[in-house]
């Protein structure tokens, strides 16, 4: 039999938890055609001796909503090893739509996943205003890999409902059966799920509330009974879970999304897991009650990072110690060689250390009270800021804080975060894990993922552009979870299989995430022991020179979508194989 590609010679590991093995992968017309000792010839051949030959990754978290719609090489995404990306998480989203309401959802989109609106407005086309014109939008280019589209909760609301949506009032009968309506019919044409976003931490760049954070209970029912006879479709959810707890009732928010799931009929749902230091136990509480709703029959996993969550704090980033600081603010549109100038003035360095944040929510501003209470302070966060550095370290020792390399040298935490604020002509970089790290080490991590409805989710690519580049949680998975963490490694074939088929036939895919004969050709070439991330960079590629965090990595020899090379020795090819992942009917008819 004459192959279209033979990948030789590398350790398989296949994505279904068994041992790796060494052998070949033959692919002929996109799929999986042989594997083991392959025999005959091909028209390729890709040498994968010393490597390990892996499924495509699955990110079932991301919010390329718009990015999708102009840009055909998904980055950073697909610079990660990701095959298959998930869109419209959250509940925020750009369909459906109408021509009034577009800024409103590019407002939501900004203030929500940090994604600058002036990009967004240049780069989206908006040819569409329901769901089913969005996914056909969508797919009508090359892409490099594919994606999949969840309906989001606040877009429908805001379509359904308009003004009443955002000002918060509550759905009507008719509105809800509306959403149920448009939901179904954009599930039938290929949607792989629906989305509900309940976190106050997400507003719009306005400062409003998001349209579906204080959805009631009725309409997301209503909402999910469009779920109903479909052999395909998820929910997912964010919350904060600090809804008070009365006598009655032991969490009404997890009441909330379970009624919301049983309403469902039987479809599996998502919910982000997260260790929060106001409430350390939370996520153990939430354990229990996924445990309780899985003996119930509500098949509820929970989306875990790979590591903390936090953000990135940076002259160039969107947040950094200092925004808030009168003397910064007289200097903060300087381009950044003159802030750096002026802030290594010793006059203005001896002012700036003597004053105090100013708030920055409140009064129509994106920005969350949690940031106002964090700038407020400062030398007790400064116990939780690390210097990223070229190769970046996720899981630093206290000692390794800027609050102690402050008591080593004698001088007060904000010094230190001021200078190292100026470093490397003002690119440097702090890391600051808000979330996760209560304990000041990933030990709770490795517990979430470590249960039985784990999945690793929340990597948020195409978000928080100046904040994060958490889009490299596949790599860091095996870099830090497989290979570097002195404690608590996971084997290489659980987590490969956590990240392909357990996220595949989570979403609903049958056709991906392992490699087997038959199966689509979506697959990494990887060199384990040369895996590398780079500190993030930020770049100016975004439409209306909008800039965004990308990071860097060695060690993938080659990515392959339906059998085409789409990355190779950390570089995009031009090969764009990958369109719209749509499932039921519509995936069959297609």
């Amino acid at each position: 039999m004459a192959y279209d590609l033979i990948i030789k010679g590398g350790t398989i590991v296949d994505g279904r938890g068994g041992e790796p093995y060494r052998g070949d992968v033959a692919i002929k017309d996109g799929v999986i055609a042989a594997i083991g000792e392959v025999e005959g010839d091909a028209a390729k051949t890709f040498d994968a001796a010393g490597a390990i030959v892996s499924p495509g990754f699955v990110d079932i978290h991301t919010h390329y909503d718009g990015q999708v719609s102009w840009d055909p090489d998904l980055m950073p995404s697909s610079m990660h090893g990701v095959t298959t990306c998930v869109m419209g998480s959250c509940g925020v989203g750009f369909a459906p739509v109408r021509t009034k309401d577009r800024q409103t959802l590019i407002e939501l989109m900004e203030g929500v996943e940090d994604i600058p609106g002036a990009a967004l407005a240049e780069g989206i086309k908006w040819q569409w205003e329901s769901f089913e014109e969005y996914m056909d939008a969508i797919d009508a280019f090359p892409h490099a890999i594919d994606f999949a589209a969840q309906i989001p909760h606040d877009a429908l609301r805001v379509y359904i409902m308009g003004e009443r949506a955002v000002a918060g009032e509550e759905a009507t009968e008719e509105d809800i059966a509306a959403m149920r309506d448009a939901t179904r019919r954009a599930l039938e044409a290929g949607a792989v799920g629906f989305t509900t976003g309940r976190t106050d931490n997400h507003r719009a760049s306005t400062g409003a509330a998001t349209p579906a954070s204080e959805a009631t209970i009725r309409e997301l029912e209503g909402i999910a009974a469009a779920f109903h006879g479909l052999d395909h479709g998820v929910l997912q959810a964010v919350s904060d879970f600090d809804m008070p707890i009365s006598a009655e009732r032991f969490d009404p928010e997890f009441d909330a999304i379970e009624a919301m799931v049983a309403a469902g009929g039987g479809h599996r749902a998502s919910i982000s897991l997260l260790q929060r230091d106001a409430d350390p136990d939370q996520w153990r509480r939430i354990l229990d009650r996924v445990d309780a709703a899985k003996a119930k029959g509500l098949d509820i996993r929970v989306q875990v990072a790979a590591r903390g969550i936090g953000v990135m704090l940076g002259l160039e980033a969107t947040f950094h110690p200092f925004m808030g600081f009168p003397s910064y603010k007289k200097i903060s549109q300087l381009p950044l060689a003159e802030r750096v100038a002026a802030m290594r003035d010793p006059a203005v360095r001896a002012k700036m250390l003597t004053e105090k944040s100013e708030p920055l929510a409140g009064d129509g501003s994106s920005i969350p009270p949690l940031a106002d209470r964090l700038l407020s302070q400062l030398e007790r966060i400064s116990m939780r800021l690390f210097r990223l550095g070229e190769d970046p370290n996720y899981e630093p020792t206290p000692q390794e804080s800027l609050f102690f390399e402050a008591k080593r040298r004698g001088v007060t935490p904000l010094e230190v975060m001021y200078d190292a604020m100026l470093e490397d002509d003002g690119k440097q970089l702090l890391y600051f894990p808000i979330f996760n790290y209560g304990t000041m080490n990933l030990d709770n991590v490795e517990t979430m993922l470590a249960h039985p409805q784990a999945l690793p989710g929340l990597s948020d690519g195409g978000a928080h552009v100046g904040t994060i580049c958490d889009a490299s949680f596949p790599t860091y998975m095996l870099l830090h979870w497989v290979r570097d963490r002195e404690k608590g490694r996971l084997p290489i074939q659980r987590v490969i299989q956590m990240m392909t088929s357990d996220t595949a036939h989570y979403i609903g895919y049958a056709d991906r995430g392992e490699l087997v004969v038959g199966k689509r050709a979506d697959i990494n070439v990887f060199d384990l022991g040369k895996l590398r991330l780079h500190r993030p960079r930020l770049v100016r590629d975004l439409p209306a020179g909008g800039q965004r965090l990308l990071q860097d990595v060695e060690g993938y020899r080659a990515t392959f979508v339906r059998g085409e090379m789409i990355a190779e020795n950390g570089e995009l090819t031009g090969a764009r194989p990958g369109r719209l992942a749509r499932l039921g009917a519509a995936a069959r008819a297609s």
